[in-house]
């Protein structure tokens, strides 16, 4: 119990600052679709199919990297501070080519939208949205490098504060812009795009500037100096980066293709479903800050070679997680019937997001518990295995499972979200029982 108490608490250290940014993160787009809600469905219905495509696009960027921390971590417990320079600067070269190769993909794929068979009105509004956020493609990258990488080096406050005040520019921006404030034109959903823009690129603009002017990271060398190629780095980056942004398309592809799904019921069933997936995002971002801190926590342990604290360090992340994860399930029963209203006020959407949440309170614990059998399996630089699993989960189990429930037997929306339980509860299982039987073996720990 001592053990438990003294990892439970070095997690949480970590995990806390982590889980207030990614809070602050998400709140972003909670305020975006509080305010574009304000203008109608149709406007919270564009935006969520526009945030589904655009974020299953983002997360191959994202998932590659979050290999830089895992790598860093290691570094750190190995004590090889000269390799975490080296890891950043090659991690930035490799992030920014990703970053401009995802615009021109998201650019040129808003103009072929309407394939999706959604709504008209739908379709007409996204479609400006999706080129609009397409520009943040890059800041994203330029912040996700410098936040993973002092990650790494267990520096969690700095992209949280940063977070927060980003979410001051984000409401501002919107306020001015959604609804033309301030003698602004009225851009309505352009504007929420645009705010989106203004607000990542001050969040990758302040945390460059902090990194580069602290004396803590002047000997890992980090600006946009470049002394050479290192590919035997750039091959550990892509060797754990590309398997992990895999498995967020695999996950985040499934729960967009279950937008794309929901939008074949109906308006309705589309914003229902955007306020319900907003709501649990913002309960996964707990989830997010624990696997976050449980990689962070068994990459030190690797670099060290203590299987005892791997192993301590990673159930004591998955148990962290499944309590937080239990009490945002009871509060999203609690108030399923007043959170919807928060979004908007209208009688036909509620009472399906009120359902919606009920499942989504069932989920949390896997959801939690998948999430940080990620991190933690990433800390061990364990990616392929994993990688299968989520593809099987997400695409065998989840996918034809909410077409099953949510079309054939005609549960609608709450079927959809049935199969995504069953997605996640299979997640959940498997990457837990690959990460007790890897933890075990120390000789073949890393492979």
């Amino acid at each position: 119990m001592s053990q438990f108490k003294y990892h439970a608490k070095a997690t949480l250290d970590l995990a806390f600052p982590v889980i207030i940014g990614q809070l602050g993160y998400i709140l972003m787009g909670v305020v975006d679709n509080l305010m574009v809600g304000k203008l109608g469905a149709s406007y919270l219905a564009a935006s969520s199919f526009a945030n589904g495509l655009f974020i299953f696009v983002l997360v191959i960027g994202i998932g590659v990297s979050f290999a830089i921390t895992p790598l860093v971590a290691i570094a750190v417990g190995a004590e090889n501070h000269q390799e975490c320079g080296v890891i950043f600067r090659q991690s930035l070269l490799v992030n920014l080519t990703i970053g401009i190769l995802l615009f021109l993909s998201v650019f040129i794929c808003s103009n072929y939208i309407g394939l999706f068979h959604q709504p008209k009105e739908v379709v007409v509004l996204a479609a400006p949205y999706l080129r609009l956020l397409a520009f943040s493609i890059l800041p994203v990258m330029i912040f996700q490098t410098y936040k993973q990488f002092i990650e790494g080096l267990s520096f969690v406050r700095p992209a949280m504060l940063i977070t927060l005040f980003a979410n001051i520019v984000n409401w501002f921006v919107n306020w001015v812009l959604i609804y033309g404030n301030l003698g602004f034109p009225k851009l309505e959903l352009n504007g929420a795009g645009l705010a989106t823009f203004i607000s990542r690129l001050f969040m990758a603009a302040v945390l460059m500037y902090y990194v580069m002017s602290n004396k803590s990271f002047k000997e890992y060398d980090v600006s946009f100096h470049f002394k050479s190629l290192n590919y035997n780095v750039i091959k550990k980056i892509l060797h754990l980066g590309i398997p992990s942004a895999v498995q967020y398309i695999f996950e985040v592809g499934a729960f967009s293709f279950a937008v794309v799904m929901i939008g074949w019921l109906g308006t309705k069933q589309l914003a229902a479903h955007q306020i319900a997936i907003n709501l649990a995002s913002i309960s996964f971002m707990a989830a997010i800050g624990v696997s976050t801190a449980g990689g962070i926590r068994v990459g030190n342990a690797l670099g060290k070679g203590s299987v005892r604290e791997i192993r301590y360090a990673g159930f004591t992340a998955i148990f962290v997680a499944i309590f937080m994860m239990s009490i945002a399930g009871i509060i999203f029963i609690t108030f399923r019937n007043y959170l919807p209203t928060l979004y908007l006020d209208d009688p036909q959407v509620i009472p399906i997001a009120s359902s919606l949440l009920v499942i989504a309170a069932i989920f949390q614990v896997f959801d939690g518990t998948q999430a940080v059998g990620i991190g933690i399996l990433r800390g061990l630089t364990d990616v392929k295995i994993p990688t299968l699993i989520t593809f099987v989960a997400y695409w065998i189990i989840a996918l034809p499972s909410a077409y099953l429930f949510g079309f054939i037997l005609n549960m609608q929306a709450v079927g959809v979200w049935i199969g995504l339980l069953l997605g996640l509860t299979t997640s959940a299982i498997l990457l837990t029982t690959r990460f007790n039987f890897k933890s075990k073996r120390p000789n073949d720990i890393a492979g």
